[in-house]
């Protein structure tokens, strides 16, 4: 039987069949469904799956802003028009929102959960342990759909109970609680829920998708590192924010306490993760049934600790439909007689150079590396036979890099191991310049920088016979082990006056993980910057880059780089890729600029839709809208 020793959100079977208008908690009036909702154990456990079905999809570029939103992959110029895109643009507008969760249908979920709470302690023949675990997990989905108002809108309205529907227009026109009020909402609410959930799930086949203790307490780290973070400690740029008695919204003055708490809730988390079974997915964790080399197989692992579906390291996952995403992602390898896979989901060639090179260390300061010509060609030789095709040419860039870069991305002559292919002496190799297989297929589906995620495709997913797309499903990552352990490391480099054995245990078991060595080590022997990982800003500057390579197109970029208050240092450069509709080795490997987009201070947090403020004068506009 196999051991789900993580969380998923299932999908749900009983559904919305509505979505009220007004984003504020209002009772219905139809007491008599709700009577209903709540008249047996089967009815009540109905509404609780109800409580789940609004979580935001992490796996789906329609619900996710930071899987396009940001400079980590790019697009055609033909779906520009897309939520991802536009908002990567710069294009974000207070008339329709992108990715409006304001009034997209958080609230409602929140409005859900209230009605949950005021009326499952009344169900008959319902037993103390049962209500006490299912209003833990609907307090937790309470919390954490704040919280994702907040990480998008800083200060919110807290809804904490239901309004009657006969309440006076006043009672409903809320203003937003200031920003301390709001994390302090979030975090009491989930350590009311952490108490209560189980460490793991008692009948995994029914129960799956279910909060458990580790989710809860991974997530409480995840709102105490927002929380600790530049954007929300002591950012004085939302000083004008207040209330309508002049009161401000954000704190002005920074509290170094508060890393020290996220630092206590990280460590926290990882205790209660490991304990229930939770551990870093390597290479020992694949099973291969064939003879494979050392290189095939962590390449192979490194992907499964994302898309393989019974996966050790997820701590909580998503179970929505990523087939799209896999679409996406994935190149064209043979001549198709249809075009079944999208291929423009694109890292960015910043992305592909912010890859350690093989030694563990930044391109820029190894000393060994030929930056100076990374956009040069060479061809490759039979010792690079697992990452390219030998004899055939493609970037210096592409050569001698980090495993993590080869499991993650792939490009032009680069390898594929999977659809169909499942042994290292026989994969498939992508060819992407103009008129083979991977290139542009019609305007709206090619890869425009010239590398894929390869990070986000399922080995077993393939192209059946040319014609048909089939992916193989798995659970799109929330937050799993190593996203703990570096918020951890994080946290502690903020806490101590400079980085220590501890600071560097966390981060080191991920680079081990990948085949690296550690970070003192790395930079010692081939860093221009030996003494990087000594410093206080040195180690920051290290774990914010390993943060961004280990937890590639998975989501956190977005929103590590809004809460470190360095999205407008990445978001105003150029982004660049290959000159992907060249045809010769020569005009291919050319870099473009193919847009250069603009980021300003108001686009670290989200507009409230204009009709809102309109609704509710009570409401002040973020800074810059």
């Amino acid at each position: 039987m196999r051991n789900y020793k993580y969380v998923f959100v299932f999908l749900l079977a009983w559904m919305v069949s509505s979505c009220e208008e007004d984003y504020l908690d209002i009772v219905p009036d139809n007491l008599a469904t709700i009577e209903l909702a709540f008249a047996n154990r089967y009815n009540t456990e109905n509404f609780l799956y109800n409580c789940y079905g609004y979580l935001p999809s992490p796996g789906d570029v329609n619900d996710n802003p930071a899987l396009k939103g940001g400079d980590e992959t790019w697009f055609p110029e033909a779906i520009k028009g897309y939520n991802g895109p536009t908002m990567a643009q710069g294009f974000q507008n207070i008339n329709n929102p992108r990715f409006d969760k304001w009034n997209g249908g958080l609230y409602e979920g929140i409005r859900k959960c209230n009605i949950f709470l005021d009326n499952v302690d009344e169900v008959p023949g319902l037993d103390q342990y049962l209500k006490d675990k299912w209003k833990a997990e609907v307090k937790f989905l309470k919390a954490y759909y704040h919280f994702y108002l907040v990480k998008m809108y800083g200060p919110i309205i807290i809804v904490d109970d239901a309004v009657e529907v006969s309440a006076s227009t006043e009672a409903v026109r809320s203003e937003r609680n200031t920003l301390e009020e709001s994390f302090e909402y979030i975090v009491g609410l989930m350590d009311e829920a952490i108490e209560f959930l189980p460490e793991t799930l008692q009948y995994e086949d029914e129960e799956l998708g279910r909060i458990t203790k580790p989710a809860a307490a991974a997530i409480k780290a995840r709102v105490l590192m927002t929380y600790a973070s530049p954007l929300f400690n002591g950012n004085t740029v939302y000083s004008g924010l207040t209330n309508s008695e002049g009161a401000a919204l954000f704190p002005l003055e920074y509290d170094a306490s508060k890393w020290e708490r996220a630092a206590l809730a990280a460590k926290e988390a990882i205790e209660i993760s490991e304990a229930a079974g939770v551990a870093l997915y390597t290479k020992d964790d694949y099973q291969d049934p064939f003879d494979q080399n050392d290189t095939t197989i962590l390449k192979a692992a490194l992907r499964g600790r994302v898309t393989e579906r019974w996966n050790k390291e997820i701590i909580w996952g998503h179970t929505g439909n990523v087939n799209g995403l896999q679409s996406e992602a994935m190149p064209r390898l043979y001549g198709y007689t249809t075009n079944p896979v999208a291929s423009r989901h694109a890292p960015t060639l910043r992305v592909a150079e912010m890859y350690y090179s093989e030694n563990g260390v930044p391109i820029d300061e190894d000393v060994t590396y030929n930056y100076a010509n990374r956009y040069k060609t060479k061809s490759a030789t039979s010792k690079d036979r697992f990452h390219v095709e030998p004899g055939q040419k493609t970037a210096i860039l592409n050569f001698n890099r980090e495993t993590r870069f080869y499991a993650d991305l792939s490009f032009d002559r680069g390898t594929w191991f999977g659809n169909g292919r499942e042994l290292d002496t026989d994969p498939w190799y992508v060819h992407g310049r103009k008129g083979e297989f991977a290139s542009v297929f019609e305007i709206s589906q090619y890869s425009v920088t010239g590398y894929w995620p390869k990070k986000l495709v399922n080995l077993k997913t393939t192209v059946k016979n040319g014609t048909s797309f089939s992916p193989n499903r798995y659970a799109f990552p929330i937050i799993r082990l190593a996203d703990l352990y570096l918020y951890y490391a994080e946290a502690l480099n903020e806490v101590k006056a400079a980085p220590d054995a501890e600071v560097y245990q966390y981060i080191d078991a991920i680079r081990e993980r990948a085949g690296l060595n550690g970070v003192v080590e790395s930079w010692r022997d081939f860093s221009l910057e030996p003494n990087k990982p000594t410093t206080k800003e040195g180690m920051r500057e290290i774990i914010q880059r390993e943060r961004m390579i280990e937890l590639a197109f998975e989501g956190p970029r977005f929103w590590d780089l809004r809460r470190w208050k360095l999205a407008e240092v990445y978001m105003n450069k150029p982004i660049k890729g290959w000159s992907v509709l060249g045809q010769s080795v020569e005009d291919y490997y050319n870099v473009r600029i193919l847009y250069t987009p603009s980021f300003t201070t108001k686009d670290y947090l989200w507009p409230i839709r204009e009709s809102e403020l309109i609704n509710n004068p009570s409401l002040e506009q973020n800074i810059g809208w």
